[in-house]
């Protein structure tokens, strides 16, 4: 049966849109004559508005702000809420007409993607109702006692068994036996010590070197082995101790700081970069063409990033493995459109918004999408696609001075290039004469399942022709 917002036929379920408040776990019972098809209309009392899911990576969501207060009147497309995903701050619409009667998640506070954080009432005689289930449901939380870790008794109170007897009440309750190493008879024949008036200290009371240098009363030989019953009973507490491990205390004077959504999630993706398997391969490229193209342009409003990102998605056009990702580890992916991604430091992480068809702007057009880009990434309005639909990535430093450093490969692409700043540098012409000639250095670092150094190598020849000879760039 087709579906509607407002009202709608029988469902038992709704699913959460990336831009709109849903209700869900509504149910209800009503009788259906058999032999045809019949339409209810069901008019829903008190709706849960849940967490939105706002990107594919998204798992929770902080609410930044409530546009809308308690007792207001929603229509339907009206912004309610502001949320906070692992990239951007997004206004939340809703997709009913209602009051909002209740608020349970405020401002400031998470809570995971379906989970309900306000209700919306039809009629101003639900409010109460809505508030008190509300405050029923934030008491129940509120009480439930905190989750316990597996088996916590042992881990803690547990005593620890007793030390094993020493092993000279073992060795004196069975026949008188002398065992001895041999070092230890070694030293007890030099010494004339009787062995058989000693006490072995070593496993099942054997005699060491040590038993025999006290009992002739000199000082125990620094070489001499120590003795191996200790052994055991030592080497047990550190396996306790790795088995219960907890982080170390801070630092006397530190401060610890929770990580922002937006870190929390570039810190996930970095850990999983580190399961696909890399190289890097790092290549000059001179940059005298390239920096009197920039001179001329940059008045303009042309900007280095956008030459950078144009230079690439052209070599890319001629090198698609590169462009190529691999998501599963079974098979990989040509994508159809160069995507550059740059990553760009905003205050408290880091994102990269997307120049989507890079290869098929021109230069001008290119730069004025970049600062749009650049712009809404700063205040956190990124869409979306705007920055997880990238197919090859670029990182800058070079105006920072770095002349070289390694980019970690984000997940599900198959190359990042790492561009450093451009220097003078002294070389040798073909005549033999000494030139001074602006260099730079790009790494690139690519996922080897897919890109081979044979491939890396080809691609990047083509990106240093381009910026040595950049006039096509401007085409």
């Amino acid at each position: 049966m087709a579906s509607s917002p407002s009202p709608f036929t029988l469902s038992f379920s709704s699913s959460v849109s990336s831009t709109s408040l849903l209700p869900c776990r509504r149910s209800f019972i009503l009788p259906i004559p058999r032999g045809r098809a019949t339409s209810f209309t069901v008019q829903s009392k008190i709706r849960e508005i849940f967490m939105p899911a706002l990107s594919s990576t998204m798992t929770e969501g902080k609410i930044v702000s409530w546009i809308k207060s308690e007792g207001e009147t929603l229509s339907k497309g009206e912004s309610v809420v502001v949320v906070e995903s692992d990239k951007a701050d997004m206004d939340v619409e809703t997709f009913y007409d209602g009051i909002l009667a209740a608020i349970v998640v405020p401002d400031g506070e998470t809570a995971p993607v379906g989970a309900p954080i306000a209700l919306l009432a039809e009629t101003e005689e639900e409010v109460a109702e809505a508030k008190a289930k509300a405050a029923k449901s934030s008491q129940s939380q509120s009480s439930a006692p905190p989750p316990q870790p597996a088996n916590p008794a042992p881990a803690i109170s547990q005593p620890s068994p007793p030390p094993p007897p020493p092993p000279s009440a073992a060795a004196s309750d069975g026949p008188k036996k002398t065992v001895a190493t041999p070092q230890a008879k070694k030293l007890a024949k030099q010494h004339k010590v009787d062995l058989a008036s000693l006490t072995g200290t070593g496993p099942f009371g054997r005699i060491t070197p040590a038993d025999v240098e006290t009992a002739a009363g000199i000082a125990p030989s620094k070489s001499s082995p120590a003795p191996a019953a200790p052994a055991p009973a030592s080497s047990a507490p550190p396996k306790a101790a790795a088995a219960g491990a907890v982080a170390p205390p801070p630092i006397p004077g530190s401060s610890v700081v929770t990580f922002t959504t937006m870190q929390s999630a570039v810190a996930k993706n970095m850990v999983e970069s580190l399961s696909v398997p890399t190289f890097r391969v790092g290549y000059p490229v001179i940059t005298d063409a390239l920096d009197a193209l920039y001179e001329k342009v940059k008045p303009k409003g042309v900007t280095m990033t956008a030459i950078l990102a144009k230079a690439a998605a052209m070599a890319l056009v001629q090198h698609p493995v590169v462009n190529a990702s691999c998501k599963d580890g079974k098979n990989f992916a040509y994508n159809s459109n160069i995507n550059i991604a740059v990553a760009v430091a905003i205050n408290g992480g880091l994102i990269t918004p997307v120049l989507q068809d890079a290869d098929k702007l021109d230069l001008y057009l290119l730069s004025q999408k970049w600062k749009e880009l650049v712009n809404k990434a700063r205040g956190k309005q990124l869409q979306p696609n705007e920055y997880n639909s990238g197919t090859f990535t670029l990182s800058n430093l070079g105006m920072f001075g770095v002349d070289r450093f390694d980019a970690i490969l984000p997940p599900g692409q198959g190359a990042i290039m790492a561009v450093g700043a451009s220097k003078p540098t002294v070389e040798a012409d073909a005549t033999g004469f000494f030139k001074v000639k602006n260099k730079m250095l790009v790494n690139v670092t690519a996922d080897h399942r897919i890109i081979y150094g044979a491939d890396l190598a080809a691609f990047l020849q083509t990106f240093s022709k381009i910026i040595e000879n950049p006039d096509s760039l401007t085409l």
